[in-house]
């Protein structure tokens, strides 16, 4: 088993593009550290398999969650997670939707850490451009924030960074192959 399961939801593919970017990402480090579920195909118990986590779900409509977790949600409550680190990341429109930019990042945040998950993958909020997100604390995101409609070509950069920060934060130097490094 690897030591990271990412579940993911995506309905327009876009949080699927950014699934094989950090796949990719990981895979590069080591190809034995990632396992990729969509939240759509198993059970949310699966999540209690790994210590680490990395969750990706897109901000619908108006800080709606993507329809796959919105259906996962409450099932959610089913989980301990005490002692699990999680990462998520989110993706959203800043500028169609800038007074709920990620905000599923923060839904998902909450719930996780109600759960007794701990948060880990924050980034800045600063190059952004929107009013308000409840995926911001203290002005950082609560995980990595992503708006494939308008700057799909700042992603790689930042899922790379954040993948990274990821490999210290989850402790996975001992993962890493010495040539990547």
């Amino acid at each position: 088993m690897t030591p990271i399961g990412l579940f993911y939801g995506s309905d327009t593919g876009y949080t699927e593009i950014v699934v094989r970017l950090i796949e990719e990402e990981f895979s590069a480090i080591n190809p034995n550290l990632l396992t990729v579920y969509n939240i759509a195909d198993v059970p949310v118990t699966t999540m209690q398999t790994y210590d680490r986590l990395i969750i990706g779900c897109p901000t619908w409509d108006v800080g709606q969650l993507q329809a796959d977790w919105d259906k996962a949600y409450d099932e959610l409550d089913t989980l301990d997670l005490s002692g699990k680190e999680v990462a998520i990341f989110g993706l959203g429109d800043q500028y169609g939707y800038p007074d709920t930019y990620c905000d599923a990042i923060g839904i998902l945040a909450e719930k996780l850490v109600s759960l007794g998950a701990e948060l880990v993958g924050f980034t800045a909020a600063e190059g952004y451009e929107f009013t308000h997100s409840e995926g911001v604390k203290d002005g950082q995101f609560l995980g990595l924030a992503l708006d494939e409609d308008n700057e799909s070509e700042k992603s790689p950069q930042r899922v790379s960074d954040w993948v990274w920060q990821l490999v210290d934060e989850f402790d996975l130097v001992h993962y890493l192959d010495p040539v990547t490094a």
